[in-house]
């Protein structure tokens, strides 16, 4: 039995990574619950994991220590110590390469400077894509395991039909205009897109934070120019809280088309939802969305946009059928990636083990 350190545990990406049918040789830890009491996600930040007295106290615990996400709040320095610590007590280190950009931070260099930690001192590292790994090469030396992403929803809701509608829905979510967001320019493509096809409306979703003055979020010009699209016969925009787990379903699942407004980013659970519910994307050619999952591109990064692309790529869309996941093969995938990571980590292991 490998006992794993996953930071974190309780992340959809990582409790798919294990065998749906249960059993295997791999045992994920959970994710330590703070003090006061919150919970894994939205609890708290960083992961208490990483944490070097965290490890000194519990290396006992574990066999590898595998980090996934968590660690934006945590300066070079301290990773340093964490990967230290890890050595010091001869533990292997995995680390899985989800971003090759933080789509949190604007500034890219704070999220490369974790990385010039991170991916030299890892024993073994993972990535969801052959670009990403790539990349990697290029940029460290360093050989990454390409492993696709595993489903993100549930099997009940990849096996449940789609709603019954005639409605062809595009749509874009801004959620709270993340740094990696910039929408105008896609919404005032898709306006004139839109309008242009019989039966079809542009539904834009965005966080009521964005209307409160004092919270973090709050962008009263970019809340105002949004609010300005309910002008266009095409258009609703929607402001709205947070949506549940379910409630995000039920959306991805009303939509013909979702449109990811990303300037930069690497790799997206948002797709793979997609994927899971019949939904087709139109993503951007920034980061390797297009090698995740079969998908439209158009072009858009943080030198340019090309709007004569994501039109094309909305009326290719308007015209296909769209590819949907089954639970077989998303079944199927959770075995081999449940199998392809205890590999990973019995290599990481014999690497430690030797002189």
């Amino acid at each position: 039995m490998i006992r794993v350190a996953s930071v974190p545990e309780s992340h959809v990406y990582v409790r798919h990574l294990a065998d749906p049918d249960g059993g295997g040789d791999v045992v994920r830890l959970p994710d330590p619950v703070p003090a006061d009491g919150r919970k894994v996600p939205g609890g708290w930040w960083p992961p208490l994991m990483l944490d070097p007295g965290w490890i000194s106290r519990h290396h006992r615990d574990f066999d590898v220590f595998h980090i996934h996400f968590g660690f934006d709040a945590i300066d070079p320095a301290e990773m340093k110590d964490i990967v230290h610590e890890l050595s010091v007590r001869g533990k292997p280190l995995v680390y899985t390469v989800h971003d090759l950009r933080n789509p949190h931070h604007p500034d890219p260099e704070p999220h490369l400077e974790i990385l010039d930690v991170l991916v030299p001192a890892a024993t073994e590292l993972v990535t969801l894509t052959d670009g990403a790994a790539a990349v990697v090469d290029a940029n460290w030396a360093r050989i990454a395991t390409v492993l696709d992403h595993p489903h993100v929803v549930e099997r009940p809701l990849i096996e449940r039909p789609r709603p019954d509608s005639d409605d062809f829905v595009v749509g874009v979510h801004v959620k709270s205009l993340r740094a990696n967001m910039d929408p105008f320019p896609v919404l005032d493509t898709l306006v004139r897109t839109v309008s242009g096809l019989p039966g079809a409306r542009l539904q834009i979703d965005v966080h009521d934070e964005i209307f409160e003055p004092g919270n973090y979020w709050y962008a009263p010009d970019a809340a105002a120019r949004l609010l300005q699209y309910r002008d266009a016969d095409c258009v609703e925009v929607r402001v709205h809280p947070y949506f549940s787990d379910d409630q995000l379903w039920d959306y991805l699942s009303s939509l013909s088309i979702s449109v990811l407004p990303y300037r930069f980013g690497t790799h997206s659970g948002w797709l793979e939802a997609c994927h899971d519910l019949g939904t087709a994307v139109a993503a951007p050619t920034c980061g390797f969305y297009s090698q995740q999952q079969d998908c439209a591109t158009y072009g858009f990064d943080e030198g340019s946009f090309d709007a004569t692309s994501l039109d094309r790529a909305i009326r290719t869309l308007y015209g296909s059928e769209t590819a949907r996941a089954t639970w077989d093969a998303r079944a199927t995938q959770r075995r081999l990636l449940a199998r392809a990571h205890h590999d990973l980590y019995e290599r990481a292991l014999s690497w430690r083990a030797l002189p």
